[in-house]
């Protein structure tokens, strides 16, 4: 419609009986539309709404394990591993030392590195080496897209 007065167009909406809404107060000079707000924040709600349905909300998953880990308790927590990563969640897969184990942190290393070699048609590590805190040793790991 072009530009026109403040005054103009709130006489211009309460004729239509709509209301004057401000789209972009920034601009210069500001942009306004006649319409019904009512409606505008309900269609803005909905935009959200559907916004978020389509977002994939990321989910990491911690298994522990220990450095001397028996045969069947490491092949159970893969399999739940394989389970966490084909359903698209994170794993967060951290071994705990305890007492004189810290020294031998290789042992740790190993089980790490057994688990990607596993598990790699599934997911892959997001960095190379794991990060060691305290007596934890932590690795991420990301599922195969």
């Amino acid at each position: 419609m072009g530009s026109t007065t403040t005054s103009e167009a709130l006489r211009r909406a309460r004729e239509a009986g709509l209301d004057l809404v401000e789209v972009a107060p920034n601009a210069r000079p500001p942009v306004c539309k006649i319409m019904d707000y009512g409606k505008y924040v309900f269609q803005q709600k909905k935009k959200q709404t559907e916004a978020k349905k389509k977002q994939k909300v990321i989910v990491v998953k911690e298994v522990q394990f220990r450095p001397r880990i028996d045969e069947h308790d490491f092949e159970f927590k893969k399999n739940n591993i394989i389970r966490f990563l084909q359903h698209g969640d994170k794993v967060k897969a951290s071994i705990r030392f305890r007492g004189r184990e810290m020294s031998h942190m290789e042992l740790g290393r190993a089980v790490l590195d057994r688990l990607l070699t596993d598990i790699k048609e599934f997911g892959n590590a997001e960095s190379a080496n794991p990060d060691v805190q305290g007596n934890r040793m932590n690795i991420v790991i990301a599922p195969n897209k």
